[in-house]
């Protein structure tokens, strides 16, 4: 049985007078690459910014590495090999595509490790490298996305979070982003992936959790999932 690197126990999140996150419970275990699907307001983005550090929470414990990393900030557990790619991306939109990769390896002293893992983002999304010198800002969505990716890399993650890295991209770019998150998977990075378009999500995923309303509702093999009549009508559209 693999370790587990991530371990959510009754989890509650309230923001604004409303609960939700409701107690949730689930666990990512190394070397998997494990889904949280769900409609919109499901409470799957809270959930990860909890897990993050970039909202605190209300009740339960966040255990990563065995230990609690409750109420710890974002950069702690970058530090840590905790590493997210944010809804809606987040890139440094006045800084170069360089930039934005060297930003993302800021917790890091060996430099010259830092230029082999930039060469190796720029092998995964030669787009970036041809443009490396370009202000992010400028960019397309989907080339943002690939940069928010390659920056998240940057920091040599244990587990890589991605919050709905499909959202807002064209069907062509849709089809690059989840190649990458294969190759990153085959890499050996363990991924945590949250994901608004279910059928991609199961389609690349170890284990899936189905959250709706704040709570987990479901759980179980990705691939079995996939073919669930439930999952079906109520995430597929059918």
């Amino acid at each position: 049985m693999a370790a587990t690197l991530l371990k959510i126990s009754g989890l509650k999140v309230a923001y604004g007078g409303i609960q939700a996150v409701k107690g949730v419970d689930f666990e990512v275990h190394e070397g998997e690459l494990v889904t949280l699907i769900g409609s919109n307001g499901a409470g799957k983005t809270t959930t990860m910014k909890a897990i993050t550090g970039t909202l605190g929470i209300n009740a339960g414990d966040i255990l990563y590495l065995g230990k609690s990393i409750k109420g710890q900030g974002p950069w702690d557990l970058v530090r840590q090999g905790l590493a997210m790619v944010p809804e809606g991306r987040g890139v440094f939109a006045r800084m170069t595509i360089m930039e934005n990769l060297q930003m993302g390896a800021y917790v890091r002293r060996d430099t010259a490790a830092i230029a082999e893992d930039a060469a190796k983002v720029f092998t995964i999304f030669p787009r970036l490298k041809e443009r490396k010198d370009q202000l992010a800002g400028t960019m397309s969505g989907g080339e943002q996305q690939m940069l928010a990716m390659g920056r998240a890399l940057m920091s040599r993650p244990k587990v890589l979070l991605l919050d709905e890295p499909s959202m807002g991209l064209s069907p062509i770019m849709v089809d690059k982003i989840f190649e990458v998150v294969r190759d990153v998977y085959s890499q050996g990075v363990t991924i945590l992936l949250v994901e608004q378009n279910a059928s991609r999500a199961l389609g690349v995923a170890n284990r899936a959790y189905v959250m709706d309303s704040g709570l987990i509702t479901m759980s179980g093999d990705a691939h079995d999932m996939l073919k669930d009549p439930k999952v079906r009508a109520a995430y597929l559209g059918e």
